[in-house]
């Protein structure tokens, strides 16, 4: 299936492990022949600057080149956004592809062979059945579209209907709607003599099997089909409209839920939607399956709608594959104003930019395009977008305006949804223009704001806590704040901010606020920084350091720059403070003491720490070199990698001194808590911390005050 996932938040490696079955000797052979400029040279214009290339970046816009890529070590940095990865998380968050994918494209154009891993039985097992699944639903598609062109009945009652309701035979067809006879098992049966048997056709809802008589029945007959595509084009399921005249019976029926069918996480539209959506940047959310037809009929095809469901958050990742713009043209009827309310809650708690169009006189996608045409729909959609505040503050009416109690419950609820917005400046702008729609402080609107997101970090971790505790499932009522509120508001780029101790349980931890990647380092960790990044950047250069006394000058002495800084941390027991340098250590000192390799570019690639990956490719893409009209010239230039062995000599006597500093205040402070028998211990083990400070600041030229 044609899933993707923004490369920075779901790492290539989950893919490796969930969907890969292309065997590993395949793999490495893929990744060593592809040629990341090549590759990305196809959807980026790129221009050779010093070591790198370099463009504008595909994934944002900007003016001025600040992508570059680099052949050498097989990776992409952009430093305008931040996005970053190798060849294969390049076509994954471009082209949308999942992980097998983008090895079997990049198969494909360097003509590699790719034979799958042979399935287990169960694996086989399972595969079939699904296969069977969409097998039975394309044949399904296929009938009932016949029917509707080619079957009198279809015609007169099928394709008449669609036609009615301003339908050409193009949308039609590009939909692939059709018809579903009258007939009691007329679809089953069908179907069974062309080979499907009847539990295939019973899992995939298409037929109805009655447990008192076995008597079997089509599950959409008398009924307009509405095939359900998933991404990649695969029929999945059904939505069907009924056109009798009997009020007993649903007006639609859909698909239940199969191993191919999640209707939480489907979208109709999607597929003929997908390359619109990413063109244009912006999705536009409507209610029903018509309304879709007739906005892609009108010329506005980056549209889409849930599948007979309310919105839900997995339908919202499927969006955010494409663009983090949405905006909602649900009905003007107060379900639909609801609806919309409803639907902007769980847009903000997702991370996404939301904007709403209101229709007139409860018109609705559809009625207004029959009404006025494909050009003033056109026209009406830009003009009247408009963010949530203005939405919902021309939803107040006088009289709530006046009653004070009425209007302060009305701002609180608006207060909620602006809580749920990630991006702190984002928010702040809301809060400046609901101050200013509702006359109310701005000051006190972010506090209450502020409270709002404090109070759903409590119950995020409350819920969290009575898991641990319980073991029970979590409460689904959490899903969008574990999975975009607050997850998001942590990740904001004002990070994380503490709610009051008393709103946490008193005997349990606090949430700590994720690193920021580049973070803002205090000075004792600076240092910390300059070690990770040598580690990243040369850990695997051989180098010669500086000779310690009594080693022949004459001797030849290399090492590699991982094993010397491995060697002097560990040496002096010596520790870091800021989590992601320390987990870069320690994967670099467990290599070096296993004897195992170390981590490259293509580690870092296949990363699930985010915040790691980011800082490695930082370090990894220098985005300046040394012109080669230096060297053309005569002019005297030494390269960085010339000057590693001093550089890595003085990072560490700098790490040092400051983890000695450290270390000299904590033994100070226990001064007047030591006995008088051991004080002389105490001070010789400061003043022998303190020698050390002074010999590595002379080295460094530095003045220290001991």
């Amino acid at each position: 299936m044609g899933v993707s996932y923004c490369f920075a938040n779901l790492s290539v490696f989950l893919y490796l492990c969930i969907c890969v079955m292309i065997d590993k000797q395949t793999v490495d052979r893929i990744m060593e022949t592809a040629q990341i400029v090549d590759v990305i040279g196809e959807f980026v214009s790129l221009k050779k600057r010093g070591a790198n290339h370099i463009g504008c970046c595909p994934f944002h816009n900007e003016k001025t080149p600040s992508f570059y890529v680099s052949a050498s070590k097989g990776i992409y940095k952009c430093f305008g956004c931040g996005e970053s990865g190798n060849v294969a998380g390049f076509l994954m968050k471009h082209e949308h592809y999942s992980y097998p994918e983008a090895l079997k494209w990049l198969a494909k154009k360097y003509n590699i062979p790719v034979e799958d891993e042979p399935l287990t039985s169960e694996q086989q097992k399972q595969q079939t059945e699904r296969d069977n699944l969409f097998h039975v639903s394309e044949f399904a598609q296929k009938y009932f579209a016949d029917l509707l062109y080619n079957n009198e009945l279809g015609q007169a009652v099928g394709l008449s209907y669609f036609h009615q309701r301003g339908l050409t035979d193009e949308i039609i067809k590009r939909f692939g709607l059709g018809y579903c006879k009258d007939v009691w098992d007329d679809f089953t049966q069908h179907a069974i003599r062309n080979g499907y048997s009847l539990d295939v056709l019973q899992k995939t809802g298409l037929t109805i099997v009655k447990e008192d008589t076995g008597k079997q029945y089509d599950r959409f007959r008398g009924r307009v089909m509405f095939p359900i595509y998933s991404i990649s084009g695969r029929v999945i399921g059904f939505s069907g409209r009924v056109l009798s005249k009997d009020k007993t019976a649903a007006k639609y029926v859909n698909s239940p839920e199969s191993d191919i069918y999640d209707k939480s996480n489907a979208l109709y539209g999607i597929f003929q939607a997908r390359s619109a959506i990413g063109r244009a940047d912006m999705c536009y959310l409507v209610e029903g399956n018509v309304d879709v037809l007739s906005m892609h009929q009108s010329g506005v095809e980056n549209t889409v709608a849930s599948c007979g469901t309310s919105l839900t958050a997995q339908q919202i990742r499927i969006i955010r594959r494409y663009t983090s713009n949405v905006t909602v043209l649900y009905d003007g009827d107060a379900a639909g104003i609801k609806a919309t309310l409803k639907a902007v809650n769980l847009l903000f708690a997702e991370g996404m930019h939301v904007r709403t169009v209101l229709f007139p006189d409860g018109d609705d996608p559809d009625s207004y395009a029959q009404k006025y045409g494909s050009t003033q729909l056109q026209t009406y959609l830009k003009e009247h977008s408009e963010n949530f505040l203005l939405y919902r503050a021309r939803l107040v009416d006088a009289e709530i305006k006046r009653d004070p109690t009425r209007k302060a419950a009305y701002v609180g609820e608006i207060v909620n949804s602006i809580a749920l917005v990630a991006d702190r400046q984002e928010r702040s702008e809301y809060i400046k223009q609901c101050a200013y729609l509702f006359q109310t402080s701005e000051e006190l609107l972010a506090n209450m704001v502020q409270k709002s997101i404090n109070t759903a970090h409590k119950k995020v971790y409350e819920e969290q806590q009575r898991e641990a505790r319980q073991g029970q499932p979590p409460d689904p009522a959490l899903a969008p704040l574990q999975g975009g509120g607050v997850t998001q508001l942590q990740n904001s780029p004002d990070g994380f901010v503490p709610p009051p101790d008393d709103l946490f349980l008193p005997d349990g931890p606090k949430p700590v606020a994720p690193l920021q990647v580049l973070p803002s380092l205090n000075p004792s960790e600076a240092q910390e920084q300059q070690i990770a990044s040598l580690l990243v950047k040369y850990g695997d250069l051989d180098v010669q350091p500086p000779l310690k006394e009594g080693v022949d000058p004459e001797a030849v002495y290399v090492v590699r720059v991982a094993d010397w800084i491995v060697a002097e941390i560990e040496g002096d027991s010596l520790s870091f403070s800021n989590p992601v340098c320390a987990r870069i250590y320690a994967l670099y000192a467990d290599s070096v003491n296993n004897d195992q390799p170390l981590p490259d570019a293509n580690f870092f690639a296949r990363s699930s720490d985010n915040e790691m990956r980011n800082f490695a490719f930082a370090q990894l893409m220098e985005p300046y070199s040394i012109s080669p009209k230096w060297k053309e010239k005569g002019m005297a230039c030494r390269m960085p990698e010339d000057q590693v062995a001093l550089e890595v000599g003085e990072s560490i006597m700098g790490f040092k001194i400051k983890k000695f500093s450290e270390k000299i205040d904590s033994l100070r402070r226990k001064l007047n808590e030591t006995s008088e028998e051991d004080l002389p211990l105490l001070l010789d083990e400061i003043n022998a911390y303190q020698t050390i400070k002074r010999e590595y600041s002379a080295k460094l030229h530095r003045i220290i005050d001991v």
